[in-house]
């Protein structure tokens, strides 16, 4: 069981750190910090309910949304107070769709700790998916402000993602560049600087993000088909095949193959 819950923490920690790096989106930050005292720093608040919440946390990063929730629920009944378990609940809640609860808890963390990072992003994200696109920015802000925030380019990066959905492209690539320069190799960043770069016809540059993006990531289906159509754009035949080649073999189903196949 030490081993089994040794392993869990360890990719709890690996999650953190490369947070839902998935296409577009960044999953939320689920952790809470507890309680962050008088400076904003992570403090530590000595809980029982502790442990499920690592737990929960765990079991979140692997996609398994019924232990999950099984576990943030039983934080939140243990310890009704702890910033953190209210959190992980409502990313959970949110991550099932059910956004009535997901605000429920996700405002009450913000309450219980006003300066958590954490829970500000996990706000930020809530409302945007709400489309309420200002009050969202505000929340990702008030994170990026706190200066003991260990990992601001994930609000940023969702600040970014927000002002793309507000139509706001040009606040998106501010935001998106403030991640990078906290985190150069931080993938979701670099592979919308790509698709943004792209979409302004500087394809140089959408390659230059692109080349990065695969320094630091595995290649999905839509950086592929990015680069294949940046190639294309640059006149590189021979980079083109070998994007076209990668994309058939390794995500024959998707989407972007019947793009592809459709172009052909």
């Amino acid at each position: 069981m030490k081993r089994v819950r040794q392993a869990m923490l360890t990719g709890l920690v690996a999650w953190f750190a490369l947070s839902g790096c998935q296409s577009n989106s960044v999953k939320p930050e689920s952790r809470g910090g507890d309680n962050t005292g008088e400076l904003g720093a992570p403090v530590k608040r000595v809980s029982p309910a502790n442990v499920y919440v690592e737990l929960g946390t765990a079991y979140l990063a692997e996609d398994n949304l019924g232990e999950a929730f099984k576990n943030a629920r039983k934080a939140v009944l243990v310890d009704d107070d702890l910033a953190s378990a209210h959190n992980l609940l409502g990313v959970v809640h949110q991550r099932l769709g059910q956004r009535d609860k997901a605000g429920e808890h996700i405002r009450r963390a913000v309450k219980l700790d006003p300066r958590n990072p954490y829970a500000l992003n996990a706000l930020g994200s809530f409302l945007c998916d709400e489309e309420q696109y200002d009050e969202a920015d505000s929340h990702f802000q008030r994170a990026l402000a706190n200066p003991l925030y260990p990992t601001p380019w994930i609000a940023s990066h969702n600040a970014g993602q927000c002002a793309e959905r507000a139509g706001q492209l040009v606040r998106a690539e501010d935001h998106y560049r403030r991640a990078l320069r906290n985190n150069p190799r931080f993938a979701p960043s670099l592979l919308r600087m790509a698709q943004l770069s792209f979409d302004t016809d500087n394809y140089l540059s959408a390659r230059a993000y692109l080349q990065r993006y695969a320094q630091v990531a595995r290649h999905t289906a839509e950086s592929l088909w990015l680069g294949l159509r940046t190639e294309r754009q640059l006149g590189d035949k021979d980079q083109v095949a070998s994007y076209r080649l990668k994309l058939r073999a390794n995500f024959p189903d998707s989407e972007q193959a019947r793009f592809l196949k459709g172009a052909e």
